[in-house]
């Protein structure tokens, strides 16, 4: 029950800080104003976590409070005295307001070499509301953002929080940064990323690398043994991707700069054991062209036109000797056999990679009604010659009139301990949800990966009464319907006639 309370608590804060962030629009759209909101977030979180280790440092007769290391070999930014919260809040209801908060950036920035480049600075702009954005670093300024009671957690949920509403209110642009996290963290309960290297090529806001933390976590394991690989082509958004790794604690590789995954490779000769993507969906115009003779595509060369098994094959090329890989993809790669994507998509089955197969309901997304799959790829699986295939299509919950979601103690788990089952070698099969399928019965299948093909329709489970019986049973009821109805035109035919109408 005190869960429960806790839960709700965290949930009335969030709500709060996007409410109070919220009058921030004004005039301003979505993409305009979710850095201005997401950098105070994150400016008032490193402003709390030093002035905590500032006081502790400050009683201690041996250490000094403005000695930069002391804060970094804790792992807790440094905050010059000109960027303090202090100064942020006592120039709210100033004309400078955003003078100050973007002095406090680059101040921030110049004393702490991870953030370079990253934090926003653009709270001077004329269009920003000088007046709200008081108003916001006022409602700030009585919040203590490092901590909540018992949920340590409490900040990263918040901006996670925001870039979910952000994504709502974005629409179709928003699976440039946010990919639902019911997705994520049925990806990461499958794959089990304890240890190792953790990359995403197309990384959004960190989502992926986000859940890994918490799965870790959940299972009382070392986050010291994982390395996380990330990049961005989105500058704005590689950004926030830095801000949400910092917030979780969490230390990171996402290249020296924001760049197109296939053309500036941050990572080129990287092989890592986990790789989990939401690549963009179809992605047309990638730059086929240029790159005809690139060694990532080992199982064909992808079409111009889309780009779906360029990512697959860029990320198989990262792969380590026994990496994982999982990865969202538009329905279309199941089955396409245009520009030769049904040839790859044999090579790759014929390579013995593909290890499953998930068919996910649709309404998941916030930004398109585009049915969608989970691959798993291995190198090396416990279960040579055989793919899962599971069709999830009519799981979960309707969380809004528009939008589906997941649940963790049923849905995802269902999914992820039916592949761990299959990967042990169980027995799994279950009309119409799931099946373990031989390389020769996809052969039969032209290689299509649609998991309805392999499922089947699940049986009806019928109420247990033998046919025969049913049968004799509905006989006597129709039977019994019809006597009724005669005798029931035969009164109606008496009392007509006694009325003088003929019939």
């Amino acid at each position: 029950m005190a869960k429960k309370e806790q839960n709700t608590i965290s949930i009335g804060f969030e709500d709060k800080i996007w409410k109070a962030a919220d009058v921030l629009r004004g005039n301003l759209n979505a993409a305009e104003y979710e850095g201005v909101v997401l950098g105070l977030i994150f400016l008032k979180y490193i402003s709390d976590k030093f002035e905590e280790k500032y006081q502790e440092l400050k009683e201690d007769e041996y250490a000094d409070e403005e000695d930069r290391d002391e804060y970094l070999a804790e792992n807790v930014f440094f905050v010059p005295k000109e960027a303090r919260w202090q100064v942020i809040s006592e120039s709210a209801h100033t004309p400078e307001v955003g003078i100050h908060i973007d002095n406090a950036m680059l101040a921030i920035e110049k004393e702490n070499d991870r953030l370079r480049g990253v934090l926003p600075k653009n709270f001077a702009r004329p269009e920003l509301d000088k007046r709200r954005l008081g108003d916001v670093v006022d409602l700030f300024s009585n919040i203590e953002m490092h901590s909540a009671g018992d949920e340590k957690d409490l900040l990263g949920r918040t901006y996670e929080y925001c870039l979910q509403k952000f994504a709502s209110m974005e629409g179709k642009n928003a699976g440039e940064f946010y990919t639902p996290s019911c997705i994520v963290r049925t990806i990461v309960e499958i794959l089990e990323p304890y240890e190792g290297r953790v990359y995403d090529p197309c990384c959004g806001a960190g989502g992926m690398f986000v859940q890994s933390a918490r799965f870790i976590q959940r299972h009382s394991k070392n986050l010291q043994r994982i390395s996380i690989y990330g990049q961005e082509a989105n500058p704005n958004t590689w950004k926030m991707a830095h801000m949400n790794l910092a917030i979780r604690g969490l230390e990171g590789n996402l290249g020296k700069v924001y760049a197109d995954t296939f053309f500036d490779d941050q990572h080129p000769t990287l092989k890592a054991d986990f790789i989990m993507a939401n690549p963009p969906f179809n992605l047309s115009d990638w730059g086929q062209a240029a790159l005809q003779e690139d060694a990532r595509w080992q199982y064909g060369l992808p079409p111009a036109s889309n780009a779906n098994f360029a990512w697959i094959q860029h990320m198989i090329h990262h792969l380590s000797p026994n990496g994982k890989l999982g990865l969202v993809l538009a329905n279309g790669a199941l089955s396409s056999q245009s520009g030769g994507e049904g040839e790859i998509r044999k090579a790759i089955v014929d390579a013995d990679l593909v290890e499953g197969i998930i068919a996910l309901p649709s309404q998941l997304f916030y930004s398109t009604g585009i049915p969608v799959s989970l691959w798993f790829i291995t190198r090396g699986k416990q279960q040579a010659g055989k793919t899962l295939f599971i069709d999830a299509r009519n799981m979960g919950t309707m969380v809004t009139r528009k939008l589906r979601e997941l649940t963790p103690d049923e849905d995802i788990k269902r999914i992820a301990d039916t592949f761990h089952a299959f990967q042990r070698g169980e027995e799994v099969d279950e009309k119409g949800f799931c099946a373990a399928v031989t390389t020769a019965d996809i052969a039969k299948q032209d290689y299509i990966l649609t998991p309805g093909r392999y499922v089947g329709i699940a049986e009806d489970e019928g109420d247990g009464e033998p046919f025969e019986e049913k049968m004799q049973r509905l006989t006597t009821s129709l039977s019994a319907l019809f006597a009724e109805s005669r005798e029931q035109e035969e009164e109606i035919r008496k009392q007509l006639k006694s009325i003088g109408w003929e019939v």
